[in-house]
């Protein structure tokens, strides 16, 4: 298999003495606490206003569809644009909106909230591909893996801050609108804090960004899909965490059901269930970020495809609530490298001229396979029951090891990012580039 080396150990103190990062760490922490107090809240004043579950379904649809919809293009923007200003407007943007959702929840107008909800998740489809085009900038290669571990890790607690913080708001007022007044606070002081970080370091070079506006919009999404299809890393990271997506994202709709239903356990346990996933991706994320620099990138990203693809299997045998808690224990350990290892595969896989279009073609990705598996496992557990859809997601989880592991091998020795020089070339030309 190929390896991605890391030229020595590059651990989480040395990324912390990197003022640029430092910020860049800081904003997207207090960004992903307002994420996830946007979305919260949306589901409770939404529920509140219509006591519908179609209309959390409609909810849900309109915020997972604009990454897949313009996150090609919101990826080429991040290749011709200055990163640093996306990123400051759409948290800028992002404020001004949700704190339109304060009228909007107070006059009940549940049309207008959608609006507004899918307008914010529209905004936020370009904050994605232009940071992670952007970090690269100002972290050496070989601390990348450690960039991506930490961020993953606080990710992960901040969405957990960001439910808690939304829940005694919306506990002590009584309603969900004043969460939104302090979720557009979040989001202005990431943008204070992104402000501060070097002009130099978000500014594409002049040379890329003049050939993606010759090539069109259009032209440059397309460059980007033809260098990704000419990576055989790329289409191992990319194709392995969409095929897992086919598997795993059944859980998200079925979880609640198997538990209750198939287990007969009260819903009280799913509060602990969740918490042990996420210590155990916050443990497994500092664990990775302090061993970065002395592990291989693509034996992380294949071993947590076949760690998580054998907790999903283990879902259609598990007896009952005590071992679930253990299974999504492992589920949530394994599901961290793939993440960390996955964008550290974007990042040393392509150059400045064409990371963001890669990473947006991630996010496009991720979400297609999640909507696409939610939608089925919906109707075949009806048909095969949710254990059987859990057998099946964690076989379709161990076949994306399987895919990425082949093409990791295939892939030339020492060759397991595009040369520099060829992906510029591609970029300017459209022309495949050959891993």
């Amino acid at each position: 298999m190929t390896d991605i080396p890391a030229a020595h150990a590059f651990g989480v103190r040395d990324l912390l003495r990197i003022p640029d990062f430092r910020r860049l760490y800081l904003a997207q922490a207090i960004s992903d606490v307002g994420d996830g107090m946007t979305f919260l809240a949306l589901f409770l004043l939404v529920l509140d206003l219509t006591d519908s579950t179609a209309a959390l379904a409609l909810l849900s649809i309109l915020v997972a569809l604009p990454p897949v919809t313009i996150g090609l293009f919101a990826g080429a923007f991040a290749d011709r644009s200055d990163r640093r200003r996306i990123m400051v407007v759409s948290d800028t943007l992002r404020a001004m909106v949700v704190l339109g959702l304060v009228p909007a929840a107070l006059a009940g107008a549940v049309p207008l909230i959608f609006v507004l909800a899918a307008t914010q998740a529209v905004i936020g489809t370009f904050f994605a591909p232009a940071r992670t085009a952007l970090v690269p900038r100002v972290v050496p290669v070989e601390g990348l893996l450690a960039a991506n571990s930490l961020g993953q890790m606080t990710r992960m607690v901040a969405g957990v801050v960001g439910a808690g913080v939304t829940g005694v708001i919306a506990g002590v007022a009584g309603t969900a609108w004043p969460v939104f007044v302090v979720d557009a606070a979040t989001f202005l002081v990431s943008a204070v804090i992104v402000l501060r970080v070097s002009r130099e370091a978000g500014l594409p070079e002049v040379a890329s960004a003049a050939s993606i506006r010759a090539r069109g919009m259009g032209g440059a999404v397309l460059d980007g899909l033809r260098l990704i299809a000419g990576s055989a890393p790329l289409v191992a990271a990319l194709g392995g965490v969409a095929v897992t997506m086919l598997g795993v994202g059944a859980i998200n709709v079925l979880f609640i059901p198997f538990l209750v239903n198939d287990l007969g356990a009260s819903p009280a346990w799913a509060g602990p269930l969740e918490a042990a996933q996420t210590a155990a991706m916050v443990v497994a994320g500092g664990l990775i970020a302090s061993l970065a620099g002395r592990v291989s990138v693509p034996r992380l990203f294949v071993g947590g495809l076949l760690g998580l693809g054998l907790c999903v299997g283990l879902l259609s045998v598990v007896p009952g609530p005590v071992v679930l808690l253990a299974v999504m224990f492992g589920a949530g350990a394994f599901t961290m490298p793939v993440q960390a290892t996955t964008m550290t595969i974007v990042q040393q896989g392509t150059t400045d001229a064409t990371r963001g279009r890669v990473a947006g073609a991630l996010n496009a990705g991720i979400q297609a396979a999640s909507i696409g598996s939610m939608a089925a496992a919906g109707i075949l557990a009806d048909v095969i029951g949710i254990r059987t859809v859990f057998a099946i997601g964690g076989a379709i989880t161990l076949l994306a090891a399987l895919f990425a592991w082949t093409l990791f091998r295939r892939a030339p020795s020492g060759d397991a990012a595009v040369s520099t020089e060829a992906q510029e070339t591609s970029a300017a030309t459209g022309t495949p580039v050959a891993a």
